[in-house]
């Protein structure tokens, strides 16, 4: 029987993405969130982004939590509760060009850069960050 769309697939450690143990974790994973979004709050930059999302944050804040923990290497919190992921169907209802695009990425590298301290995995951080950034366009 195939295994349901809703099982994660497991890895084996050598194929695995070990950023999720190299930025240091669940917490840290979290405290990038929290710093993420904290800085859509305050940069008039971001207020592009920040208009695509509800007023209340915590539901964004959960979902990119779980899903970041997958992303880099962790265990895959989102594909457990949701499924798999589907960015760009999830991202379809909003207009992400060029702008948007890089307000996201700037309030991601100013994360990036107060909450992982390897400048290495940052830059390796920041280029996957971009890229599904980047993907993410739909104009």
């Amino acid at each position: 029987m195939p295994p349901s769309p809703h099982t994660p697939v497991v890895l084996p450690q050598a194929l695995r993405n070990p950023h999720y143990e190299q930025i240091g974790g669940e917490d840290a994973v979290r405290r990038l969130v929290e710093r993420f979004y904290q800085l859509m709050d305050e940069r008039p930059q971001a207020a592009v982004i920040r208009a695509m999302h509800a007023e209340d944050l915590s539901s964004a804040k959960e979902k990119l939590f779980l899903f970041l923990s997958g992303w880099l290497g962790g265990p895959p919190l989102y594909a457990e509760r949701y499924g798999p992921p589907r960015l760009r169907q999830a991202h379809l209802g909003f207009a992400i060009d060029e702008k948007a695009r890089d307000a996201w990425m700037d309030c991601m590298k100013l994360a990036l850069a107060e909450e992982v301290a390897d400048p290495a995995l940052r830059a390796q951080l920041t280029a996957s960050f971009f890229k599904t950034a980047d993907f993410l366009r739909n104009q």
